[in-house]
């Protein structure tokens, strides 16, 4: 899939979380929204989608760290056939399967997440286990900026370098907001790319929306050393009723705010060139 499709796919997917959120009237939209491009690398070029539709031995692993961001991760598994896209209309609803969080339950998840801070450790231990049994597999974890000020994030980060993993590669969401505010007023957590290569590990900078940018740095490996992508965001990217804007990470759109944002990602999904 090229970079314009790509962009397209990741369009229609805010278009599919947009309707998740404002039908269950619950979800981390602002969140979803500005890690979308960064999960549509991941499924639509990077990894082998097929060996994880069958639980090959061999497939790569993904762990959503930051959890709540889960009808993103739902709207990707659904479009690529792990279940069907009717069940996204069950999103949240009384025995469905489509948690605000993600289990078990749900074909191509590898693990519950949600407690923030523990994604990466459990990365770090599939990534010994395929290393362990010479498993040509990677894993990625994706976690938010806000989620760096906890301790276990860092104690997973010195671990990861002092085993060498080279087979992972964890991934910021750096929008900069979390749900009380910047991340720099709540819990600074300063040059992320700095203090990470200070902990050993391959740190790159790159923008998560643009995806000439955004596959490279992701696709990187380095012998002997784990990689971190600090990927810059925009919460709510897509629609400038949210862009930027902190209560929208765990806020629902009324119904005039719905036809603006999908009318802003119908907009934005028409300009990308041919």
């Amino acid at each position: 899939m090229n970079i314009r499709k790509l962009e397209k796919k990741a369009g229609q997917l805010r278009l599919d979380v947009l309707d998740m959120v404002f039908n269950s009237k619950a979800g981390h939209i602002g969140g979803s929204f500005s890690g979308m491009d960064i999960l549509v690398a991941l499924y639509y070029y990077l990894m082998d989608v097929g060996k994880i539709l069958r639980s090959d031995p061999d497939r790569d692993r993904f762990v959503l760290s930051k959890g709540h961001c889960a009808e993103a991760l739902y709207a990707v598994l659904a479009d690529q056939g792990f279940f069907t896209k009717d069940e996204l209309r069950t999103f949240t609803h009384f025995g469905t399967r489509l948690a605000e969080h993600p289990t078990r339950d749900i074909p191509g998840i590898e693990i519950a997440t949600g407690a923030l801070g523990h994604g990466l450790s459990v990365g770090i231990g599939m990534a010994l286990f395929l290393r362990a049994d010479r498993v040509p597999a990677h894993v990625y974890v994706l976690m938010g900026d806000g989620e760096q000020a906890e301790g276990s994030v860092w104690e997973a980060a010195m671990a990861a370098a002092k085993f060498g993993l080279a087979n992972l590669t964890a991934i910021i969401d750096r929008n900069r907001l979390q749900i009380s505010g910047c991340t720099e007023d709540v819990m600074p957590v300063g040059n992320l790319e700095e203090k990470y290569r200070a902990f050993g590990w391959q740190a790159l900078v790159c923008d998560g929306h643009d995806f000439s940018q955004l596959i490279p740095a992701l696709a990187t490996r380095v012998p002997d050393r784990p990689v971190v992508v600090i990927a810059e965001t925009i919460k709510g990217r897509g629609s400038k009723v949210m862009e930027n804007i902190a209560e929208w990470h765990h806020q629902i759109p009324t119904a005039t705010e719905y036809q603006t944002i999908k009318a802003d990602l119908e907009k934005m999904i028409q300009e990308v060139s041919p």
